[in-house]
């Protein structure tokens, strides 16, 4: 089988997932279908005197100890368990043996909080030359913090083959691992790979950064109603963490090993501007071509589009921005859009990946999740939100936008298997 360019069809064999509704795909699929939220208040460190309070929290069984897990141990863990759910579906490979790359979306990541002031009592000066002092010869600390240590010890752990991958494109990341995965297969260079978004930046400095960037929700009294995409009232996004895996692979070498096809990634479309750090630019253009590319590269017309699993994080700026890029593509006839991040939050790095599963689950069930919290229609807001209520429809292709902090952009197209 190939597709409409000549290359290999792309099929999604395993998938696994961890969000603020919980462990495994099955728990957060039939929640999210619920339309439960995961936003709740932040009591894994001290919030006083914070403008923001509430997140889409993951409780790992080691947080029941007390001591903070720093952001990089936080998402090896996630990604562990949800490679590990993925991979007991595809049933490929053997037990520590996988055939294929790794491709692992992850946030960048800092000597955080914690290991600082443990080593600032260490040194007994508040000063980087104490500190760096306190530091040497501490093996633990570089390996903990270091950006491509994490896929190194989830390749070690699975596998996996050749060097992993690891990478951040802000919240496009998991949507860019994917697509990383999926032009690998589409140039023979494997049949199968694993590719993931995983995020573990709740905690105090990332929730502070964001926080002077007046781009979150201070709607901390009610946290179940704070994320609010497309809707009048909204304030900003909410921060959460999770991740998702994807088993991805040559869809004649799944069919000929008997596996389950849950269904295809048919394209994926990248544009990028430079315009500024956290906005992208007005006109549009690298939002437009992300979408346009990702439709061109699965031979797809626009009409062809069942559903949009949104970016829709709840800013009013990024809501207005793909509203107008719907509406630039595909015109009066838009198909229905609805944002997850609505009940799991922004997963920052996890998004593109956790939307990615939902919108295979979408066609699988053929069943669109809602958009809640949509409680006052936003007039410049035009589109079918799916509000507030899951419903029943026809769903073949999806396309599932990302749209990332300094311009950088990723859509996927997700299909159902062939006739």
């Amino acid at each position: 089988m190939r597709d409409h360019l000549g290359r290999p069809l792309v099929a999604v064999t395993g998938i696994g997932a961890v969000t603020s509704l919980g462990f495994g795909v099955a728990e957060s699929w039939s929640r999210l279908l619920a339309g439960q939220s995961g936003i709740r208040r932040i009591t894994r460190f001290p919030t006083d005197h914070l403008k923001t309070t509430i997140a889409g929290c993951v409780d790992l069984p080691e947080d029941r100890a007390g001591e903070p897990l720093t952001s990089p141990v936080r998402v090896e863990r996630m990604a562990a368990v949800a490679i590990e759910e993925a991979l007991a579906e595809a049933a490929i490979g053997s037990k520590g043996s996988f055939p294929g790359p790794l491709f692992l979306g992850m946030p960048p990541v800092e000597v955080e909080w914690p290991p600082r002031f443990d080593l600032t009592r260490q040194a007994g000066a508040p000063t980087y030359a104490a500190m760096t002092g306190a530091a040497r010869n501490r093996k633990d600390i570089y390996e903990t913090f270091l950006f491509g240590g994490v896929g190194e010890r989830l390749s070690a752990r699975f596998g996996t083959r050749g060097a992993p991958i690891s990478l951040t494109t802000a919240c496009a990341t998991g949507a860019s691992a994917i697509q990383l995965g999926v032009e690998a297969i589409q140039r023979g260079e494997c049949e199968a790979c694993i590719a993931l978004g995983a995020d573990g930046s709740v905690h105090a400095e990332a929730l502070i950064r964001f926080s002077l960037l007046s781009a979150l929700s201070t709607r901390n009294d009610t946290p179940e109603k704070a994320s609010r995409p497309f809707e009048k009232a909204r304030d900003g996004f909410v921060m959460a963490e999770g991740a998702a895996a994807l088993v991805l692979e040559d869809y004649d070498a799944a069919r000929a090993r008997g596996a389950t096809i849950i269904g295809l990634v048919s394209g994926c479309g990248e544009r990028a501007d430079n315009f500024h750090r956290t906005r992208s630019n007005p006109d549009g253009r690298a939002i437009l071509g992300a979408m346009k590319n990702a439709l061109a590269d699965a031979g797809l017309e626009p009409g062809e589009v069942s559903y949009v699993n949104a970016h829709g994080t709840g800013t009013p700026e990024n809501d207005k921005m793909e509203n107008f890029g719907m509406r630039a593509i595909f015109g009066e006839n838009a198909p229905p859009i609805s944002s997850n991040k609505s009940m799991i939050g922004h997963t920052l790095s996890a998004a593109g990946a956790l939307e990615a599963v939902f919108s295979l689950l979408a066609i699988r069930d053929q069943r669109l999740p809602p958009t809640i919290n949509y409680d006052e229609p936003d007039p410049s807001i035009t589109l079918d939100v799916v509000p507030n209520v899951a419903r029943d429809a026809s769903v073949r292709h999806v396309l599932s936008n990302s749209f990332g902090f300094g311009g950088q952009n990723v859509c996927l197209v997700l299909s159902g298997e062939p006739a």
